[in-house]
């Protein structure tokens, strides 16, 4: 069961790890040659123009944009984390309706196969391509920005690995959400309001202090990168959160499923 999973998402999986690749590798290719003595000077002056609100959404009020590296923690993890929040929220909505939509539900209760065991090889399967694609684009990454210039090697790592704070818990919540339907295409949908409001609500709360605790709403505060950049450490209490939010979608998925009438 879990091999079949493998096999029907695997095209989904080398997609959106071919794009967020071929995106980095573009900004280790042309940064550098933008960001020279000339122009970096140019652009620092710039930058000042920009509201302090701008360039706190961004981390380009804690971190130097000059190098490669420097613009990974602003606009590169920001970059990184929607790509993989998208491919968890297209993953999720997906990987448990389909069968329904597509009809092969019946094939697959023709086996002795139980609900649960349908729903264990789904999760197993969205977790490890999630997993695998933060880690392939991170390998990618490291050898880009190496090559590129100094490389704080632990803030790095810290980065990227936060990255599956935000998306695991995104990627269990689109799966829950998707055993209310039978069809895709209503569930894709809701999938990619889920990252899209989570990630503008994220952006809003940086605007001020008054409304700075709406980031208590949004997945995307869990990968908590300003702290990362600020500390080179990480606040487990994040992770902690992560993990009771996954298990909590987890176990609703579980008991909706056995629920469900399919058709």
């Amino acid at each position: 069961m879990l091999k079949r999973e493998f096999k029907i998402n695997l095209k989904s999986f080398i997609i959106w790890t071919s794009i967020s690749i071929i995106l980095f590798l573009v900004s280790f290719l042309v940064y550098p040659s933008i960001v020279n003595s000339e122009s970096s000077a140019n652009l620092n002056e710039m930058l000042k123009m920009f509201p302090k609100e701008i360039l706190t959404m961004f981390n380009m009020d804690i971190s130097n944009i000059n190098t490669v590296f420097g613009w990974f923690q602003t606009e590169g993890i920001t970059l990184f984390l929607l790509l993989v929040c998208l491919f968890a929220s297209i993953l999720g909505s997906n990987i448990l309706t389909k069968e329904e939509s597509e009809k092969t539900i019946e094939f697959l209760y023709s086996k002795p196969i139980s609900r649960n065991r349908i729903v264990t090889s789904k999760l197993l399967c969205g977790t490890i391509y999630i997993l695998a694609i933060i880690l392939v684009v991170t390998l990618f990454n490291l050898i880009g920005m190496y090559l590129s210039d100094s490389l704080e090697f632990k803030k790095f790592i810290l980065l990227s690995l936060s990255i599956s704070f935000t998306a695991l818990p995104i990627f269990y919540l689109t799966v829950y959400i998707s055993s209310y339907f039978n069809k895709i295409k209503k569930t894709i949908g809701i999938g990619l309001a889920v990252v899209f409001i989570s990630f503008f609500i994220q952006m809003i709360s940086m605007m001020g202090k008054k409304i700075e605790w709406f980031k208590y709403l949004s997945f995307h505060t869990l990968s908590d990168s300003r702290n990362i950049i600020k500390t080179a450490e990480m606040d487990y209490r994040f992770l902690i959160i992560s993990m009771f939010l996954s298990l909590m979608f987890i176990i609703l998925t579980y008991v909706k499923y056995n629920k469900k009438e399919l058709v």
